[in-house]
């Protein structure tokens, strides 16, 4: 039996090979962002049962991180919620840009970040943070940011290692930002102009 071969954890239950978030990218991985998934979608995309896809979608909408309604009688669609956009802030409006150069905040905003919805912007705020801690210390080692930035902006990362894979280029990307050249450790912060 197939069943036989799956591992098990400590008190001998089945172990739970497919995490929420695995779920989750399968909503980042879509084409069409707007367009909702189905349990079929998800069975499709993590290779799980129906019942396996219900209970991961349920557990994304009680934590908030998923949406969903019936759309027939026996048929359910859920999707990433969006907040709506407010009107396009002006280039003098520094309360719209957190009090950083528009420049800084646009490049922040328009960073290549995986995820969509309240995930991305997890990420965009992890970002900012990480952009912060290099501006007020403007000499700084990957450890550095891993100690003192990781563990108040996780952004849906399990583990320091997946969010600096995920942060790191998108900080090299920034205005004032000096990433240390091949094979070096300090980053530098020259200024956000």
């Amino acid at each position: 039996m197939a069943g036989e071969d799956r591992a098990r954890n400590d008190d001998g239950q089945y172990a739970d090979r497919i995490p929420p978030e695995a779920v989750l990218e399968v909503f980042d991985e879509r084409d069409d962002l707007a367009r909702p998934l189905t349990a079929g979608d998800v069975m499709a995309a993590v290779d799980c049962s129906r019942r396996t896809a219900h209970n991961k979608l349920e557990t994304l909408v009680e934590r908030g991180r998923l949406k969903t309604r019936k759309v027939g009688a026996r048929s359910r669609v859920w999707w990433v919620p969006m907040e709506r956009a407010s009107s396009q802030p002006s280039p003098d409006d520094d309360s719209a840009t957190d009090g950083r150069p528009l420049a800084v905040a646009n490049a922040i905003r328009e960073a290549k970040l995986p995820g969509s919805g309240p995930t991305l912007e997890a990420r965009r705020e992890a970002l900012s943070a990480a952009y912060d801690y290099l501006a007020a210390h403007p000499e700084a080692k990957k450890a550095d940011f891993l100690r003192d930035v990781y563990h108040e902006h996780p952004a849906g990362y399990e583990s320091p290692e997946s969010w600096w894979n995920a942060i790191q280029p998108a900080l090299k990307g920034l205005p004032g930002v000096d990433p240390p050249a091949e094979r070096g450790h300090l980053w530098h912060f020259l200024g956000g102009d």
